[in-house]
């Protein structure tokens, strides 16, 4: 139990950033869903709708759905980079011997770059006249028929505006991982091995069981983060072409402030919000049922 002191210690400690929690994101949270339930433009007096602005959303504007459609594909080729890349690399990396360090500022430095920089890096590299990095290589290994405009392209352009993002974080991910497996008992590795196992065995039965409560948080974090993403794919296209690489946050925005129903906005805010605890719940659910412990 804690002594009195200590509790004021750690009351002390805690409450300016709790108090900056609250002002920064559950306030903002509870101004949306207030302002949810009013059609305003900014400039003349709100107009009380009720939960028409739900209805309307579920009803009535295939945009949302679709929208949200995109939203889950962009998540999925987020995670394949900030999960299983970052978690190769971080296995991979407690083998070297030499240049963990380097390895490790390398996948990090991403994660610190300017995103305007990395929105005009990849538009480069996807770049179809001129052609970009990618198209190059593909014309240098003889697929030149493979090559496109990959951020016009209605069948590519979703991926590609999911990758950047993917990247550019993976990094953090991977440093969080490679923590936890060096968290693993090494006389148990050492024990697996004397009786035969294979590094793959030793790794599926030995070190992911110990990292299992880290590999949750990270894909909880990556996760919720996947889904609010907002700014690459914005910079890089705009929703276009038409709205196929619309997600449900650059939808939010321009309706927002291209078109001033913030109180649509803001019920697309909401859903967003809901769409994340129902991704974290889902999670947990999924943990739990097969008998795991965050």
């Amino acid at each position: 139990m804690l002594s009195y002191r200590s509790r004021i210690a750690v009351l002390v400690f805690l409450t300016p950033p709790l108090l900056a929690y609250v002002v920064a994101v559950v306030l903002p949270i509870f101004q949306s869903l207030y302002l949810s339930l009013f059609e305003w433009d900014g400039i003349f007096d709100p107009v009380f709708v009720g939960l028409g602005n739900y209805v309307k959303m579920f009803t009535a504007d295939p945009s949302f759905w679709g929208s949200l459609g995109r939203s889950l594909v962009y998540v999925a080729v987020t995670l394949v980079f900030q999960l299983g890349v970052a978690l190769l690399i971080a296995n991979l990396l407690t083998y070297a011997t030499r240049g963990r360090e380097v390895i490790k500022t390398l996948v990090v430095l991403p994660a610190i770059v300017s995103t305007v920089a990395i929105a005009l890096l990849f538009r480069r590299l996807y770049s179809f006249d001129p052609p970009g990095l990618i198209n190059q290589l593909l014309d240098f290994v003889g697929l030149e028929v493979l090559t496109r405009a990959w951020l016009s392209d209605l069948g590519t352009v979703l991926t590609a505006v999911s990758v950047p993002e993917g990247w550019r974080f993976f990094g953090i991910y991977m440093l969080i991982l490679y923590g936890g497996l060096l968290a693993v008992p090494r006389d148990l590795e050492e024990a697996a091995k004397l009786d035969g196992a294979t590094e793959w065995q030793v790794f599926r039965y030995v070190r992911f069981p110990y990292l299992r409560p880290v590999w949750i948080t990270t894909t909880i974090m990556a996760t919720t983060n996947a889904l609010r993403g907002f700014d690459i794919p914005y910079l890089l296209t705009n929703g276009g072409p038409g709205e196929s690489s619309e997600l449900l946050t650059t939808y939010m925005y321009k309706t927002a402030f291209a078109h001033t129903q913030f109180g649509y906005a803001s019920a697309l805010s909401v859903a967003i919000v809901v769409e994340c605890l129902i991704a974290v719940g889902l999670i947990l659910f999924m943990v739990r049922k097969r008998g795991f412990t965050v």
